[in-house]
């Protein structure tokens, strides 16, 4: 088209033409501007690569790879002739709140990380599998009733001091809206809930030290010197309960001092190990922070507790596949799944903007005004509000459990180059950030992405042999068993 300052013609088609487009919607416009984009090709590329990513990180800048013997250049990569002249890379965010795409591989990684550690692989030797194993649930103590799942608390005579009724006596649904709201908010104890969250971490290792002690114990050997004999090693997830308090799904394993590939002492049985855990939670007892906003408080586990054997084939009810599958499936959630929210909030106004249930906003509200009080400064109480006052990572491990999150990314990386890298070259590179996220159109063209990329793996799943394959265990009947596989995530 010839230049519209110049040409007469050609600026009554430009404006022409902006203004049809004043009449489009935002996503319209959008796509009409991806249209006419030069490389929309090398993006759609770039948009796949990511696996259709909800919001991409783009780069600029360039790297060169030389040989470390003659110190030549083998290659040279510059963003200069990408569109925008800049990459784009997945944001890697673990919540399927925020990125669909991301959250599944984070999810597909997390299977591998707790499996290796349930029956070896990824650097475990497959010993390890035959170590004492256990699957436990520790849970939150009660800071007031709340409805249930089910049948709900039954009817009582009377009403509690702020004249609520101190029953319920329906059934209610699992996804029902009641469902983990107090029966009476006056009588819950926020800041008691917000201090449990906030002290979790804490709680867990205080769990973990005593697991040692009470092995001990049975096996006859002192506090000192059980550590030189046997080695505690787990894995852990947080998941919020409807009430908006964490509780922890966890594997332990005990292996010899050496880690991993030694057995424990012949007394670090299944049955010695079950029974320390249970001895050990309850045990657990810390001070909380004192303060004269709320007094004093004592920091325990629930009562309510669930520890399992770990069987070693994938029909037993507790075994490797199922348990890897259902701690990595909370990977992908936080706080959101309660009701609250996955973003940070900035300011008291802000939570009384929220679209909460009135108990998540109590709960928030209650972190924001906590984070003002002096002895509770080190919790950072209005940083992790929107987590409820959890101040921990979603998953965690001891060094020796298994592999981590990076080298299971790079063993991708290496599946995706065909191959691990040269060692006798070496690659330097000069990046820069360069902006985030997609526009109206570029969304929604991404959201196809991400969906063909599904169906494709639905469709391979549905195809392949029995085995792990697709996120899912295809049965001898096409039955399914959620997980994920290395099939899918590089392994």
């Amino acid at each position: 088209m010839n230049d519209p300052y110049e040409d007469p013609a050609a600026r009554r088609t430009f404006l022409a033409q902006a203004e049809r487009l004043r009449h489009l919607d935002e996503v319209d416009r959008d796509l009409v501007r991806l249209g006419q984009m030069p490389g929309l090709s090398r993006w759609l590329e770039q948009i796949t690569a990511t696996g259709g990513c909800a919001r991409p990180v783009y780069l600029t800048g360039a790297s060169a790879t030389f040989d470390t013997v003659s110190g030549a250049m083998v290659r040279r990569y510059s963003t200069a002739a990408e569109p925008g002249e800049r990459l784009a890379l997945r944001c890697r965010n673990r919540r399927s709140s925020r990125c669909g795409p991301c959250s599944w591989l984070h999810q597909g990684d997390s299977w591998h990380l707790v499996h290796a550690g349930l029956a070896g692989g990824k650097g475990v030797p497959a010993v390890a599998g035959a170590h004492p194993l256990v699957f436990l649930t520790l849970t939150a103590p009660s800071f007031g009733r709340v409805h249930r799942a089910g049948r709900c608390h039954r009817d009582q005579p009377g009403t509690c001091e702020h004249g609520n009724p101190l029953g319920c006596g329906r059934a209610h649904p699992d996804t029902g809206r009641l469902v983990g709201q107090p029966l009476c908010s006056e009588c819950y104890d926020y800041p008691g809930h917000v201090l449990w969250n906030a002290h979790a971490g804490a709680l867990w290792k205080a769990f973990t030290d005593n697991l040692y002690h009470h092995l001990a114990a049975r096996g006859s050997v002192s506090r000192s010197g059980v550590r030189r004999v046997l080695r505690v090693s787990a894995v852990k997830v947080a998941e919020y309960q409807r009430r908006g308090v964490v509780h922890f799904h966890a594997v332990v394993r005990l292996d010899g001092a050496d880690g991993p590939g030694e057995p424990p002492p012949p007394w670090a049985t299944v049955d010695v190990l079950l029974d320390a855990s249970r001895t050990a939670v309850a045990a657990v007892s810390l001070p909380g922070p004192v303060s004269a906003a709320y007094g004093e408080r004592r920091l325990r586990f629930g009562a309510q507790m669930d520890v399992h054997e770990i069987g070693g084939g994938q029909e037993a009810p507790v075994s490797a596949e199922k348990v890897a599958a259902y701690v990595a499936k909370y990977t992908t959630k936080g706080a959101e799944s309660a009701g609250a929210v996955d973003r940070r909030v900035t300011s008291a106004a802000e939570i009384r903007a929220l679209r909460l249930s009135a108990h998540m906003r109590a709960l928030v509200g209650t972190c924001w005004q906590l984070g003002a009080v002096p002895e509770l400064a080190h919790l950072r109480l209005r940083a992790w509000a929107h987590m409820l006052g959890y101040r921990g990572h979603c998953l965690t491990k001891t060094r020796a459990y298994s592999t981590t999150y990076r080298r299971l990314r790079e063993e991708r990386g290496e599946h995706v180059r065909g191959g691990p890298a040269n060692g006798d070259e070496v690659t330097v590179g000069n990046w820069r950030f360069a902006g985030a996220g997609l526009g109206p159109g570029e969304a929604l063209i991404a959201e196809g992405i991400a969906a063909d990329l599904q169906r494709t793996r639905e469709i391979a799943r549905d195809h392949l042999p029995f085995g792990w394959v697709g996120g899912a265990r295809r049965g001898p009947r096409g039955a399914e068993v959620a997980g994920h596989t290395g099939a899918d995530h590089g392994g």
